[in-house]
């Protein structure tokens, strides 16, 4: 697409979409094939840019990846000692959930390797992977003390041995770095949370034959453990709709009057499906149809009408199964009646932007009510909307929700920076368009 969007208001939402695969399961399941013995299939992949990184990264270790079409995807795996040293540095563009993931399968590799990423990845912290991971014996250097890409690991160096670990915030990329790591350690590897995060690294690993043994722990927390070096089988994957994606359009047809749309194949993780709840809690009609189970993942069809909002309070243990969806439950909160607040959210800090302070930013240019807090927003509802001139901050769920606002503000919208919807979200201009034909 190009990189401006130009969105004016107009009529009712109406119809169904497929709603794009789900992202962080498009990674797992090409990281995964790579290090299972045999084939993989993964149909209904994300053709993302991220995970296009992912593979892009795994065809310089020497794995064979053939894209039958865009969303068809065949890996043929080398088992977990098959990698090969790369011969030049793995770039894995502007993916952190690359980067991080695959630190965690370097540091057990017996070669060395350089990751790096663009601007905005070489500005994220690295330190909450690096660091346990430096305690499981690996040999990492990188920009200020291994905190920031691009970053070196000399698996070769030292042998990983077992961790058990408290991780202080509830993080799935964190989580799953260390549980791969986990996978070259003679023994078992355990990391607690204060929350579940997303537990789509725990799913499949175990249907590709992990031995892989959750805890739900007193307060809330929650505790994964790996044993390493499993026999791990080539899997048929069959990605299910990316609830991050459909939340863009939970929300518009729930703003916009007269709307009703269905959205097909969504994935409902119980770890991810905070979104729908907080929609819910505040008045919104959602409907699930079709339940059913697909690859070890819950996933069924929603259907949304447009409905009149009321201000919540979105905090605690909600906030690491919501975290990617804050931006454009921050444009619903516009359209609630009173007040709502987002809190114990600072995750949101260290993302492809800062969210806390984009999201803020560009809402008031239409007009909104939007104070920031250290770890959130608290957000006044009712207020008119004019159109307006604003900024992606090249990350893509700003890009989206500013679009979604758009639907509802007086006049004609201008996003500039646009085109990195296609991070996660490819065609999205035009599956919006399709709702207002």
């Amino acid at each position: 697409m190009t990189d401006e969007l130009r969105v004016a208001p107009g009529g009712a939402l109406r119809g169904e979409i497929d709603v794009p695969g789900d992202k962080s399961i498009s990674h797992r399941a090409v990281m995964f094939g790579a290090l299972a013995e045999g084939k993989t299939r993964i149909e209904r992949f994300l053709p993302g840019q991220d995970c296009l990184s992912t593979i892009d990264c795994f065809r310089r270790l020497g794995i064979v990846i053939e894209q039958l079409s865009p969303t068809d995807v065949v890996v043929q795996g080398k088992g977990l000692r098959g990698l090969t040293e790369p011969s030049d540095i793995l770039d894995v563009g502007n993916s952190g959930t690359t980067l991080r993931l695959m630190a965690g399968i370097l540091a057990g590799q017996p070669f060395f390797s350089v990751l790096t990423g663009d601007s905005s990845i070489r500005r994220r912290p690295m330190g909450r992977v690096t660091a346990p991971l430096t305690a499981m014996g690996a040999v990492i250097r990188g920009r200020d003390g291994g905190r920031l890409a691009p970053i070196a690991i000399d698996g070769a160096a030292s042998a990983l041995k077992p961790l058990t670990y408290s991780s202080p915030v509830a993080s799935a990329q964190v989580k799953s770095a260390l549980l791969l790591a986990g996978l070259y350690t003679e023994g078992e590897t355990a990391v607690r949370e204060p929350y579940a995060s997303r537990d789509h690294t725990e799913r499949m690993l175990t249907a590709f034959g992990a031995k892989l043994q959750v805890a739900q722990e007193p307060e809330g927390a929650y505790c994964a453990t790996i044993t390493g070096f499993p026999d791990l089988r080539g899997q048929v994957i069959t990605v299910p709709g990316d609830i991050s994606s459909a939340a863009f359009f939970l929300v518009a047809a729930t703003i916009v009057p007269g709307s009703a749309v269905l959205l097909r194949h969504v994935g409902m993780n119980p770890t991810r499906d905070g979104v729908i709840e907080v929609l819910q809690a505040m008045g919104a009609k959602i409907r699930s149809e079709n339940e059913r189970m697909e690859a070890g993942e819950p996933v069924a069809d929603l259907y949304v009408e447009s409905a009149s909002l009321r201000g919540t309070v979105v905090s605690g243990g909600q906030i690491p199964r919501l975290i990617d969806e804050i931006p454009i439950l921050a444009v619903a909160a516009l359209f609630a009646e009173g007040r709502t607040e987002f809190r114990d959210a600072a995750e949101l800090r260290v993302k492809e932007t800062d969210r806390i302070a984009t999201v803020a930013a560009e809402l008031r240019k239409f007009g909104a009510c939007v104070e920031e807090r250290e770890d959130g927003m608290i957000i006044e509802g009712g207020r008119p909307l004019q159109g307006a001139t604003v900024e992606s901050h090249g990350d893509h769920r700003i890009a989206m929700a500013m679009a979604v606002a758009a639907l509802q503000a007086a006049g004609e919208t201008v996003i500039h920076g646009a085109s990195c919807m296609d991070v996660s979200f490819p065609g999205f201009a035009r599956y919006l368009a399709s709702l207002r034909s």
